[in-house]
């Protein structure tokens, strides 16, 4: 009798254990906390359906000149059903060390950015955001980010489609390509 009802406690406990690994691989993007540039709890489920382009950035870097060219590609395709979200980080060479509100108005004086900033966050290592381990894992290849401007092109339904190095444009020929064939699914 006592082993029947281990046994039966043990499924019970495997079948809750698998479960719950369903739930968690189960997460997308929509599904974790953030909050925005001005520090209010937000999250990405205002953009569900929408073609994104989450790049980490920094303010005082030898590529920051990258959000001239979000800017651009955001203001091509984003009657589309394209963003850009943008979000500081400052592990790289320590390139981003201002305040949130430093960053948005550097943002919007130097390069007039309109597309969806948010707070500063880890993208490499033990306090990586949620987000950008689930991200780099999507993705596959390396599981660490490689420099500022690192950007993922996440489909409408939420899952990764492709991985551009820091060193590539946003507006150059195959991110431009890739939204576009995005944008059409």
């Amino acid at each position: 009798m006592i082993k029947i009802f281990s046994m039966k406690a043990l499924f019970s406990i495997a079948l809750l254990s698998l479960s719950l690994c369903v739930v968690a691989a189960d997460k997308t993007v929509y599904d974790f906390p953030l909050k925005d540039i001005d520090s209010k709890a937000t999250s990405l489920k205002a953009h569900k359906g929408k073609v994104m382009l989450i790049v980490n950035v920094a303010s005082a870097c030898g590529l920051t000149r990258q959000y001239k060219q979000l800017q651009s590609v955001y203001q091509k395709y984003g009657s589309k059903g394209f963003t850009v979200c943008g979000f500081p980080c400052n592990q790289f060479g320590r390139q981003e060390p201002g305040t949130l509100k430093e960053i948005k108005e550097f943002c919007s004086s130097k390069y007039a950015v309109t597309f969806p900033m948010y707070a500063k966050i880890e993208v490499n290592g033990k306090d990586a955001h949620p987000l950008y381990q689930t991200l780099k894992k999507e993705a596959g290849g390396s599981d660490k980010i490689g420099w500022n401007f690192e950007k993922f092109l996440v489909g409408r339904d939420g899952k990764v489609i492709k991985r551009f190095s820091p060193g590539t444009k946003p507006d150059a020929k195959e991110v431009t390509s890739a939204i576009e064939a995005a944008l059409k699914k």
